[in-house]
């Protein structure tokens, strides 16, 4: 009978008395179908005042910025590390010259959420001026994303309401931004913003896609540590959820385990979810598209086992530089032939 349950029961354990998450790691979930991006993430309730807030790099201008479901990200965790047995309103801002153009503002529970367009500079200016605290390689930061992509998520908890709402040190907040773009990314570099080389980030990065993703930007501490069809039971529990009838009928899982170093983490998640296998250099955050590693070709593997990366380009470099020297060689043949006759 428990087996049995239907989806939304089985979730119920996941969510807090208050709503709120409680996850042990970073956890972010990216899909992409039909050129919508739906990037899920939470934010972290740090308890105290109201001048520290988080910014995430986005590859496009969301058309919509809302709660997630509230199990999501749980239960996405579940699959990946099952527990032991037994165990138990939208408004747009014109902005100034010297600092960044508000695109889009909206409340969710205690959190305030603005999307901004502008470079590393103008971002700066304002989340300076609405009393943000900015560490010391923040303006680095945001130069490196502002020369991809203009915008930027900037996030911040109201003390006041989060006390109304009962939510403690450590509760987060499910945020869903659905993104039409060409070229879907998730920014893992952030991860490492304000933090000293030697520490660690650990987190948990889950991609749904159509078909299995070719993937760059996979740094020292950064593996695919599954690959394989997502199964009809946690398809249709992350539908039940909250706004999340846009999760297809079938889809390809991925689970992306990052544990490195913050000095390690040096670029993003570009992903080609097309099967073409060709990943964008310049949306992984690399200088040049040739000094780009070979992409991982994600495979059909078990959860918590490892995928190993494929070279079909490699491949198909040695065929075509083969089949050239072949027609060199017959062309210098016949030249010969025919200077002897």
């Amino acid at each position: 009978m428990i087996a049995a349950a239907p989806p939304a029961g089985a979730c119920g354990g996941l969510v807090a008395p208050n709503g709120a998450v409680r996850l042990d790691r970073t956890t972010t979930l990216a899909a992409y179908h039909g050129g919508v991006e739906h990037y899920v993430t939470s934010f972290r309730y740090a308890g105290g005042g109201t001048n520290f807030g988080s910014i995430i790099p986005l590859p496009g201008i969301p058309s919509d910025v809302r709660r997630a479901g509230s199990w999501t990200l749980q239960r996405l965790e579940r699959e990946a590390h099952p527990p032991a047995p037994f165990e138990g309103d939208l408004r747009a801002q014109a902005a100034t010259a010297s600092t960044a153009q508000v695109l889009l503002q909206t409340t969710v529970d205690a959190l305030d959420i603005t999307v901004l367009k502008g470079g590393g500079n103008e971002v700066l200016n304002w989340v300076k001026d609405h009393g943000y605290a900015v560490s010391n390689d923040a303006p680095a930061m945001l130069d490196f994303y502002a020369q991809r992509s203009p915008i930027f998520l900037a996030a911040r908890f109201d003390a006041s309401k989060a006390a109304a709402l009962e939510q403690q040190a450590g509760d987060g907040t499910p945020i869903q931004i659905t993104i039409p773009t060409p070229n879907p990314w998730v920014p893992l570099h952030i991860l490492a913003l304000a933090k000293v080389p030697e520490a660690p980030v650990v987190a948990d990065v889950f991609l749904l896609t159509d078909r299995a993703p070719a993937l760059l930007g996979l740094d020292q501490g950064v593996q695919v540590q599954a690959g394989q069809p997502a199964s009809d039971s946690l398809l249709a529990d992350l539908r039940s959820d909250t706004d999340s009838e846009w999760v297809p009928a079938q889809a390809w899982l991925t689970l992306v385990g990052v544990s490195t170093p913050a000095g390690k983490l040096n670029h993003d998640l570009a992903i080609d979810p097309s099967g073409a296998g060709r990943p964008s250099a310049v949306q992984a955050g690399f200088e040049l598209a040739a000094a780009a590693p070979t992409p991982t070709m994600v495979g059909l593997d078990p959860l918590r086992k490892a995928v190993k990366p494929g070279n079909p380009a490699a491949f198909a470099f040695s065929a075509t530089l083969a089949l050239l020297i072949v027609v060199m060689l017959g062309g210098w043949t016949l030249r010969l032939r025919s200077r002897r006759t």
